[in-house]
């Protein structure tokens, strides 16, 4: 019974991490479409937040944490060195 409780309440939480992390992802993803430099700052670190946060908590593998990390970065780093030339 406790464990149930337990699963119940871990998949509470992770769900609304993971959601976060969807929801981050594409306004970062949108910025860079925009090619919104500030939004696409903001973003990035705020992505990055939650990304390690879920890592901490378990929520995701470090593996693929450094992914999505990884990939939004390279994304972002067209649209800021776009800017800066």
């Amino acid at each position: 019974m406790k464990r149930a409780r337990q699963a119940e309440r871990r998949k509470l939480r992770n769900a609304s991490i993971r959601s976060k992390i969807k929801t981050v992802s594409k306004r970062i993803e949108e910025a860079i479409t925009e090619k919104n430099q500030e939004n696409v700052k903001k973003f990035l670190r705020e992505i990055i937040r939650n990304v390690n946060s879920a890592v901490s908590k378990g929520v995701l593998h470090k593996n693929t944490a450094s992914r999505k990390i990884s990939r939004l970065s390279k994304l972002a780093n067209t649209v800021l060195k776009a800017a800066a030339a």
